[in-house]
C-alpha cells in the first residue's frame, strides 16, 4: 500500500523533498529537510534566488549561513527553476506568497500557477502539502482538482494531499522552523498520518493532526486574526488614553501583572508583515460567500489600517505645538522594517506613515540599521547611511516607527528637536522633555 511504502521511505530517509518557493518560509523549510537527511530540491521562478542557493549564499535571516553552504556542497540541497524536476520529488511543499489584490481580496495566483506547474510532472506515491496561508477550502476546492485533472492521478489513491500552515516569525530568537509546533490536515486519515510523519522526521516541535485541510486552513487564520483583533483593541484604547492624558503603556504593564486571563498586546504605527495585516481579509472575503459579516474582525481591521494616518495626525499636532507646520517640515523616520531587528519591510506601517507624511507636504528621510533601501510602487527609496548627532539635529521631528535594539536612542534624544515615539522604545531615558509617546 502507498501509506506503508511512504512511511518506510520516510524512516529510511529515502524521500526526495521538493519545496516550491524559496522565500521566508520555503528556504528555512528546505534547509531543515536537508539537515534531517532528505535530499531536497528548491524550486523558484526567480533565477536570482536559485543562483544564490546554488552558490550557498544565504539571503534569509532565519537560515544559518554556513549550514546552507555545507548542505549545498554536500549535494543535499539545490535550487532550480526547472519544474520538470518535480517528478523526482516524493514530498512537495508549496510555500508561495498569498497577498491581497488592489481590491483587498485574496490573490491566489501564485498558488494556482505553482499547482499547475506541479500537476504536469506529478508522479504516483507523492505527498503534496500547501503551506501558504489562504482561505478555508483552498486545498480541496482549488489545489485538488488541478492536480487530478492535469496529472490523471486520483487524490487519496495515487497521491496524498494536505495543508500545513507555515509558522514563521522572522527574528524570533527562540522559535524557528525547526522547533515550532506544526499543524497538519490531510484529505483522508492516511494522508494526514503520512504527511505528519514526514514533518516529525524533520522538525523538533510537536505535530498536531487535525481532521481536514479546512480545519488547518481556518486554524492559521484564527492565529493571526486573534492578534489583529487584540491589537485593534489596544490601538483604539491607546487613542482614548491619549485623549484622557493616560499612558496606555503603563496601563498595559499594570494589566499584565494578572497571572491569568490577560495577554499583553501593544499599540504602534500599524500592522506589518506577511500575515497579521492580510489574513483577516481572507476570512472576511470567504465569509461573504455564506452571507456572514465578520463585524468584530472588520472593525479591528479598520482601526489598524487607520493607525498610520493617526500617527501622522499626532505628528502634525506635535509640530504645531512647537510653532512648526507639517507642510515643509523635515521629518526623520527611524525604522522601516515591520518589526524590530529584522530586514523585512513587507506591509510595513512605517512605509505607510512615510506616504501619509508626503501627502501633507513633509520632507521625509528614513534611517534603518537593517534596511538601506526599499522598493514601493516601482520606485527605490534610499535611506540615510548613518545616524549622527549632526544629522538628527537637522530634522524638525524624529518619528520612531520600529524598535530596533541597535539604535542609540539616548543620542537621538540629546540631539533631536522633537521625538514622536510610537513604540515606547525610549521609556528608560531619564530626559524626556522632547519626547512624546504614542
Amino acid at each position: 500500500m502507498m501509506k506503508e511504502e511512504l512511511l518506510q521511505k520516510i524512516a529510511a530517509r529515502q524521500i526526495v523533498c521538493g519545496v516550491v518557493g524559496l522565500g521566508y518560509v520555503g528556504l528555512p523549510l528546505a534547509v531543515e529537510k536537508a539537515k534531517a537527511g532528505f535530499r531536497t530540491i528548491g524550486f523558484d521562478v526567480q533565477d536570482k534566488k536559485v543562483a544564490m542557493v546554488n552558490q550557498g549564499y544565504n539571503y534569509i535571516g532565519d537560515v544559518v549561513d554556513n549550514e546552507l553552504e555545507d548542505l549545498v556542497r554536500q549535494g543535499m540541497l539545490r535550487g532550480t527553476s526547472d519544474f520538470s524536476m518535480i517528478g523526482q520529488a516524493d514530498f512537495i511543499a508549496i510555500c508561495v506568497p498569498t497577498p491581497l489584490d488592489k481590491h483587498q481580496e485574496p490573490d491566489i495566483s501564485y498558488v494556482r500557477s505553482s499547482v499547475e506547474a506541479i500537476s504536469h510532472h506529478l508522479k504516483p506515491r507523492t505527498m503534496v502539502v500547501l503551506e501558504s496561508t489562504t482561505y478555508p477550502g483552498t486545498t480541496e476546492d482549488l489545489v485538488k482538482p488541478i492536480l487530478e485533472s492535469n496529472s490523471g492521478l486520483k487524490c487519496g489513491v495515487d497521491f496524498y494531499l494536505g495543508f500545513s500552515p507555515e509558522r514563521v516569525d522572522p527574528g524570533n530568537l527562540i522559535y524557528k522552523t525547526k522547533n515550532t509546533p506544526k499543524v497538519v490536515g490531510g484529505i483522508g486519515s492516511d494522508a494526514t498520518e503520512v504527511i505528519a510523519a514526514m514533518y516529525r522526521a524533520v522538525l523538533e516541535g510537536d505535530v498536531c493532526e487535525v481532521s481536514s485541510p479546512a480545519i488547518a486552513e481556518m486554524e492559521k487564520i484564527l492565529e493571526n486574526t486573534y492578534r489583529n483583533v487584540n491589537i485593534g483593541l489596544i490601538n483604539e484604547l491607546g487613542r482614548l488614553c491619549h485623549e484622557m492624558g493616560i499612558s496606555v503603556w503603563e496601563v498595559i504593564d499594570a494589566a499584565k501583572t494578572k497571572p491569568y486571563g490577560f495577554q499583553a498586546f501593544y499599540p504602534g504605527p500599524g500592522l506589518g508583515g506577511h500575515c497579521i495585516p492580510l489574513d483577516p481579509y481572507y476570512l472576511t472575503w470567504k465569509a461573504r460567500e455564506y452571507g456572514f459579516h465578520t463585524t468584530l474582525i472588520e472593525n479591528s481591521m479598520v482601526i489598524n489600517d487607520a493607525q498610520p494616518l493617526y500617527c501622522v495626525d499626532r505628528a502634525m499636532h506635535i509640530l504645531n505645538r512647537n510653532k512648526k507646520a507639517i507642510n515643509g517640515a523635515k521629518v526623520l523616520v527611524l525604522g522601516v522594517a515591520y518589526k524590530q531587528d529584522i530586514d523585512d519591510y513587507r506591509e510595513s506601517p512605517a512605509i505607510k506613515v512615510i506616504e501619509e507624511l508626503h501627502k501633507v507636504g513633509a520632507e521625509v528621510d528614513f534611517y534603518d540599521p537593517w534596511i538601506s533601501e526599499y522598493r514601493e510602487n516601482g520606485k527605490t527609496i534610499k535611506g540615510q547611511e548613518t545616524l549622527s548627532p549632526r544629522m538628527v539635529s537637522a530634522y524638525d521631528l524624529v518619528i520612531i516607527t520600529t524598535a530596533h535594539s541597535n539604535v542609540d536612542y539616548e543620542m537621538v534624544q540629546k540631539n533631536a528637536k522633537m521625538i514622536f515615539d510610537t513604540k515606547n522604545v525610549t521609556k528608560n531615558l531619564s530626559c524626556r522633555k522632547n519626547i512624546e509617546i504614542l
